[in-house]
């Protein structure tokens, strides 16, 4: 057929016809961004959203919109990893509740100034196994963990003697956590006293007041774990993927908290400017 008969059937003028042609076989002006978005996405194992990825993509000297990060993530199909029940350590007055010291202040002025620490549950295919990091407030950095498929004070002691081993000068420190058991026990503050540290708990059925290691979890579990359960099918793999996690969540993964950069490239740059 003819193409006056086709654009009379459709209705087209011939100059709107050239003019899509034309505009069909222009190069796309957003091939070099489309690239660096999908390399920035996978990177990070499809983990960022608009907002991480427009900040590195600003980090890498890229200029480009919000909305137009998010127009062309839409259409390649690119959505950043969305959390469920928790577990509870409050088993009632065990020992002695420390008072609320940071009463939901979560500033601090430099590293190793206020750290903060609980358990989260995890369920894998072979069993239940329990998370404990400590997180510092400042930089976001993970101190130290342990993981454990028992969340007993055994789990508890061995990640403040890393954390200790790692960071021996924290006189003067706030520790926060919930009112779990572990917390109270006569051990824990006994260990956080030896240290020179001020102890700090919760409220009781607040989490807001222990928000920042919540924050943590549930950004861990959307990213690490939530589609990934089965994978998971021994207590070494689980563990080998904390490992992996922590290491890329210190030292790779840009929050605007930490003004764009790494946790780990954070506190260098806090610590030079002292």
């Amino acid at each position: 057929m003819s193409l006056p008969l086709v654009l009379r059937a459709l209705g087209m003028a011939r100059s709107t016809y050239y003019f899509e042609l034309g505009r069909m076989r222009r190069p796309d002006g957003n091939e070099g961004i489309r690239s660096e978005i999908k390399a920035i996405f996978e990177g990070n194992n499809g983990r960022y959203g608009v907002r991480r990825v427009l900040a590195e993509l600003r980090n890498r000297g890229r200029k480009a919109s919000r909305k137009k990060v998010q127009r062309l993530m839409h259409a390649m199909g690119l959505r950043g990893a969305c959390p469920r029940e928790k577990y509870h350590s409050f088993v009632g007055e065990v020992g002695k509740i420390a008072p609320n010291v940071i009463s939901r202040d979560f500033s601090a002025d430099g590293p190793d100034e206020k750290w903060t620490t609980d358990v989260s549950e995890f369920a894998c295919p072979f069993g239940k196994c329990y998370l404990s990091p400590i997180k510092d407030m400042f930089t976001n950095e993970i101190i130290s963990y342990d993981v454990s498929m028992h969340p007993d004070y055994a789990q508890t002691r061995r990640m403040l003697e890393r954390a200790f081993a790692l960071h021996p000068d924290v006189r003067g420190l706030i520790m926060h956590s919930d009112q779990g058991w572990q917390y109270q026990m006569r051990g824990y503050s006994a260990s956080l006293r030896e240290m020179g540290i001020v102890q700090s708990m919760s409220r009781r059925g607040n989490c807001i007041d222990n928000c920042i290691m919540e924050t943590f979890f549930a950004v861990m579990k959307r990213e690490m774990f939530y589609g990934h359960e089965k994978e998971f099918d021994t207590f070494e793999k689980f563990c080998d993927a904390v490992r992996k996690y922590i290491d890329y969540y210190n030292s790779r993964r840009i929050s605007e908290k930490t003004k764009w950069m790494p946790p780990l490239r954070f506190r260098e740059a806090s610590m030079s400017e002292l």
